[in-house]
C-alpha cells in the first residue's frame, strides 16, 4: 500500500489565521462540473449576448470536461476579451485532493475536500474509489458528505449525514480521477499524474456506490449523469454508468425516466426481518415493494439487467435456503447477482462467509439461470473495498470555530 499525502500540512490542524481568514472570505465559483444549463447561465452573467450562449457553453464544456483545461488560457478558441472576464469571475479548481492510496491490486482511493463555502465551513471531505480491470477502469463516486441510511454491515452507515453533494462536486470527482490518470482526450499528462502503464486502466464506467444514498440525492444525481454521459464532454455512455440504491422505492421510476442509467440493488437478505437489520431502509419498503419497483423499472431488459448486490455474512445470510428464496425472488425479473465478500473495517460486526460457503450459494443461484459472479475484493489493504468508505468529515473544532470567528 502507498499513500501520498497531496496537503501542504496536517490536514486535522486548526487552520491558520490566514487561513482562516481565506476559508471565511467567498471564494470564486468553479466552473468544473456544471451542466450546460450552468454553464450558459455564468456566461450570461459576465455578459455574453444571449444569441451566443449555446455555442459559447459548448466551447466551455468541451474544454472542461473533454480536454481536462485547468487554465482559461488553454481555451484557444474563445476570445481573449472572454476568457479574461471569466477567469475575474470564475476558476477551474478542482476538490483539494488531501490523500490517495493506491494499493497493492492498483485500486487508488482519493479523500477529496470540496472547496470552503465560507463562515465555518472548511470544506466537507467524501472518497472516490478508482478500480483497474483488464480492458476497463471503473470510479466508484460519492453522492453524500456521510449517510442517511444506517446499514449495519457498512463502514459509511456509521457516519453522520452532513449533506448531499451538488452535481459539480459529483462531476469533479470523475475530473480528479482524470487528471490523476493522465486521461484527457488529445492531451499529454499533466505533471504529477500516475498514469496506469498498461494501457487499458482509464476511467470507462462510472458507479454510484461511494458514499450516501445516491436516490436521496436524485436531482443532483441526474444532473451530474447528463455531465458525464455528454458526447462532447466526459464522454461515459448511460449504459456505463450504475446507480445503487438501498431501495429508496418512491424514487426508482424517476431515476429511470430522468437518467437511462443502469440500476443496481443493494439487497443482502431475502427475508423481511433479517433486512429490517442490515439496511434498515426495508422497514419503509419491505422486499416485496422493492421488487415491484423493480418489476416496472423504466428500460429494464435482457439487454439491460437489474444488478442485485448480495454481501456474504458468515452465518447470516448465506445457506443455501436463502440462495433458493434469493432465486424465487427474482423470477422472471432481467437480473444478475453479484456476489461480495464481506469486507471487514474496524469494529464491524460480521465476518466473511467462507469460500466454500460462497460458491455453494453461487452455485445455486447459476444453475436457476442467472449469472452470479463472486466480485474480487479490492482495494482491501486501503478500506476502498465494498461497503469499508468513510471519510475522515468531523464536526469542527471549538478552537478551530474560534479561530474562524476570531478572522472574521
Amino acid at each position: 500500500m502507498t499513500t501520498l499525502d497531496l496537503t501542504r500540512r496536517n490536514p486535522d490542524a486548526a487552520p491558520t489565521a490566514a487561513e482562516a481568514a481565506q476559508a471565511a472570505a467567498p471564494a470564486a465559483p468553479s466552473l468544473v462540473g456544471l451542466t450546460r444549463a450552468g454553464l450558459s447561465a455564468a456566461l450570461a452573467s459576465v455578459g455574453v449576448p444571449e444569441r451566443q450562449l449555446k455555442m459559447r457553453a459548448a466551447q466551455l464544456n468541451h474544454w472542461l470536461h473533454n480536454r481536462g483545461a485547468s487554465d482559461f488560457g488553454a481555451m484557444t478558441n474563445v476570445s481573449k476579451d472572454l476568457r479574461g472576464a471569466l477567469a475575474q469571475a470564475f476558476t477551474l479548481a478542482r476538490p483539494e485532493i488531501v490523500s490517495e492510496q493506491i494499493s497493492v491490486d492498483g485500486t487508488r482511493k482519493w479523500l477529496l475536500r470540496m472547496p470552503s463555502t465560507g463562515r465555518h465551513d472548511r470544506g466537507a471531505e467524501i472518497e472516490t474509489v478508482y478500480i483497474p480491470e483488464e480492458g476497463r477502469g471503473t470510479l466508484c463516486v460519492s453522492s453524500q458528505v456521510g449517510c442517511t441510511l444506517t446499514c449495519s454491515f457498512c463502514h459509511t452507515g456509521t457516519q453522520r449525514m452532513v449533506r448531499n453533494l451538488t452535481a459539480a462536486e459529483i462531476v469533479a470527482q470523475v475530473v480528479v480521477a482524470r487528471d490523476r490518470l493522465g486521461d484527457w482526450s488529445g492531451g499529454a499528462a499533466p505533471e504529477g499524474a500516475s498514469v496506469p502503464t498498461d494501457g487499458g486502466r482509464f476511467v470507462t464506467n462510472i458507479v454510484f456506490m461511494g458514499m450516501g444514498e445516491p436516490l436521496y440525492a436524485l436531482d443532483e444525481v441526474r444532473d451530474a449523469i447528463e455531465v458525464i454521459a455528454d458526447g462532447e464532454g466526459l464522454g461515459i455512455g448511460r449504459r456505463r454508468i450504475t446507480v445503487s440504491t438501498s431501495g429508496v422505492v418512491p424514487q426508482m421510476r424517476r431515476l429511470g425516466e430522468e437518467t437511462g442509467a443502469q440500476l443496481a440493488i443493494s439487497l443482502h437478505a431475502v427475508r423481511d426481518d433479517l433486512r429490517d437489520v442490515l439496511v434498515p431502509i426495508n422497514k419503509k419498503h419491505p422486499i416485496a415493494e422493492l421488487m415491484e419497483a423493480c418489476r416496472t423499472y423504466p428500460g429494464a431488459s435482457n439487454a439491460r439487467r437489474i444488478t442485485f448486490e448480495y454481501v456474504m455474512l458468515k452465518g447470516i445470510n448465506d445457506s443455501p435456503a436463502e440462495a433458493r428464496e434469493l432465486v424465487r425472488l427474482l423470477a422472471g425479473l432481467p437480473a444478475k447477482i453479484n456476489l461480495i465478500p464481506f469486507n471487514p473495517w474496524p469494529g464491524s460486526p460480521y465476518e466473511c462467509s467462507d469460500w466454500d460457503t460462497i460458491e455453494r450459494f453461487s452455485e445455486i443461484v447459476f444453475r436457476a439461470g442467472y449469472a452470479s459472479p463472486v466480485r474480487t475484493p479490492r482495494g482491501r489493504d486501503i478500506y476502498a473495498a465494498c461497503g469499508q468508505l468513510k471519510s475522515e468529515t468531523k464536526r469542527m473544532r471549538a478552537k478551530e470555530r474560534m479561530a474562524l470567528e476570531a478572522a472574521e
